[in-house]
């Protein structure tokens, strides 16, 4: 990751309201070229609609937000969403669409070849660590939770992105598959020299898996650091989220030594 080059994402001052409810107040925050980056927040902290603001599934009402240096307000939306890979929580597959036919369509509207997409598909299937020949046919109902996530991914990566959206993408999983998909992905991320923004409510999770955590509360940024930075954080909402998984660690270490 090089922290001298300019944000691959940048939010300056963004603000988006629904009705009477401001859900993202006033936010500057940056996403630095092959970082990872984790906001974490409870529901209604307005973590999801900043995510959405970055491609424009939501219009901001004001500030802006640059992509490569480039303002959103200038790009063709569906354009814009074609060059970011999504990953959604329930992976939002086609039904009616083999995975193979999941993963090509957004190559495919790109106009690349049959060929390409067809060695595109293999490729990311591999990647993700599903078997072509066991996979690249069937549909989303023959697929577990976590078979159907690892092919969301691979949609989100096949056009080749340089930038992922995750909204809370492991949300739904069993905790094994939850821990090896979040694994895996991290590894990806490495790998690919991505520039990943993922929103969680968990922060065992964000703790685990990102560069550097934004915590977000009623649509406010209240802090953003390291995990080690934010672990000495003076800001009372953030600290008592801090030190969450410590207590959960301390009362399963309790509770084991107590059955050994």
């Amino acid at each position: 990751m090089d922290r001298d080059a300019p944000p691959m994402i940048a939010y300056d001052r963004v603000a988006k309201s629904f009705g009477a409810t401001t859900a993202v107040d006033n936010v500057t925050l940056t996403v630095a070229h092959g970082e990872l980056l984790a906001i974490v927040g409870g529901s209604g902290s307005g973590k999801t609609t900043l995510l959405r603001l970055a491609n424009r599934l939501i219009e901001l009402d004001a500030g802006s937000v640059r992509i490569a240096g480039d303002d959103i307000r200038t790009a063709d939306p569906i354009a814009l969403r074609r060059r970011i890979g999504t990953v959604f929580q329930a992976a939002a597959l086609f039904p009616h669409m083999s995975v193979a036919a999941n993963i090509g369509i957004t190559p495919k509207l790109l106009g690349w070849s049959k060929a390409d997409i067809s060695a595109r598909v293999d490729e990311l299937l591999d990647l993700v660590r599903l078997d072509p020949a066991q996979h690249r046919r069937r549909f989303p109902h023959e697929l577990s939770g976590g078979q159907r996530q690892r092919v969301g991914v691979a949609r989100a990566l096949a056009a080749k992105p340089e930038i992922v959206l995750m909204d809370e993408p492991f949300g739904a999983l069993d905790p094994l598959t939850r821990d090896a998909l979040g694994e895996d992905f991290r590894a990806l991320h490495q790998r690919l020299g991505l520039t990943t923004i993922l929103i969680t409510h968990d922060i065992t999770e964000a703790l685990l898996l990102a560069d550097r955590i934004a915590v977000m509360r009623a649509g406010k940024l209240l802090e953003q650091g390291t995990p080690a930075g934010l672990s000495a954080s003076r800001e009372p909402y953030v600290a008592e989220l801090m030190q969450t998984p410590r207590r959960q660690a301390q009362r399963l270490a309790a509770l084991l030594d107590g059955g050994a």
